[in-house]
């Protein structure tokens, strides 16, 4: 496993463990649970991003500009990235919120914002493996493997 899928895989746990805690919701909150992904969601999209945006990104876009295409894609990966940390420190403080209360006012809100962040993890995961990673594999260091 590379370490890309490493923390492809890494994420989708935390996505699906995101995803339980939706479920759970509004009567079986487990608050040890909530508390611990607060303190972890964070520090893990950041590691993530960082990874793909010093070492990932910058290989596909050697990619991109030998095969000259454009950039438009990795920019919006890159988009995402910013508005994905902005929306996991929004997700963290409403899951250590929940974690210390046991209790949601709303319910239905942070279902829609849990599920709303981890699907939209799960995309950009999706897309990275479906688009990015096959080109990235294609390529050695001499160019195009034939």
């Amino acid at each position: 496993m590379t370490i890309v899928e490493a923390a492809h895989a890494e994420m989708l746990r935390l996505c699906s463990l995101l995803e339980e805690v939706a479920d759970s919701l509004p009567a079986n909150i487990d608050s040890r649970r909530c508390l611990m992904l607060a303190e972890e969601l964070e520090p893990l999209v950041r590691g993530v991003h960082r990874f793909e945006e010093e070492v990932l990104f910058p290989a596909y876009a050697r990619i991109l500009d030998a095969q000259e295409r454009g950039h438009d894609s990795l920019d919006r990966l890159l988009a995402e990235h910013a508005e994905d940390e902005c929306f996991a420190g929004e997700v963290a403080e409403a899951l250590m919120l929940l974690g210390r209360q046991g209790t949601v006012d709303n319910p239905e809100a942070m279902g829609f914002m849990l599920r709303a962040f981890f699907e939209g993890q799960r995309r950009h995961i999706a897309f990275e493996r479906e688009h990015v990673l096959p080109e990235v594999a294609r390529f050695d260091v001499r160019g195009p493997v034939q």
